[in-house]
């Protein structure tokens, strides 16, 4: 499982480096190569089986409602498959770069079966955001038995 969070640099490429127990989770549970997409204002990163679950998922919905073709345009169409270079680093291309704001500081966070990334600033918003309504989170969070 993904867990914790790292602040790493973006270089000018477009790289950034996974962090090593990221990568180990891949390697040893997973394999060497994810897929990275797009999600509301940060990008999200999952092992290829775990994706192929989703689009087997998304396969089965209907493409007649709106709000599911909307999902995949946006979900679907940014996603792009990440290999490993030698120094553990992936490649984010520039469209998903511009979508999720990233510049130079990067934070990458543990979501359990992926990891998302995010420029600094805005995970900062997120994390402040997240901190003012933790009283609301753990209720909704409890109703849910956890």
């Amino acid at each position: 499982m993904f867990r914790g969070r790292s602040v790493h640099a973006l270089d000018v490429k477009g790289r950034i480096r996974i962090p090593a127990r990221f990568r180990e989770v891949l390697t040893t549970r997973y394999e060497d190569r994810c897929i990275i997409t797009n999600l509301d204002r940060c990008l999200i990163a999952y092992p290829l089986s775990e994706w192929e679950i989703i689009e087997q998922k998304l396969g089965e919905l209907s493409l007649v409602r709106q709000d599911v073709k909307a999902f995949q345009r946006f979900f679907i169409s940014g996603a792009t498959e990440c290999n490993f270079d030698k120094q553990g680093r992936i490649l984010i291309p520039q469209t998903l770069r511009e979508h999720a704001s990233l510049e130079r500081d990067v934070v990458l966070a543990g979501m359990l079966k992926s990891f998302e990334v995010w420029s600094k600033p805005l995970w900062d918003e997120e994390i402040n955001r997240a901190r003012d309504d933790f009283a609301e989170i753990t209720t909704t969070l409890a109703e849910l038995g956890i």
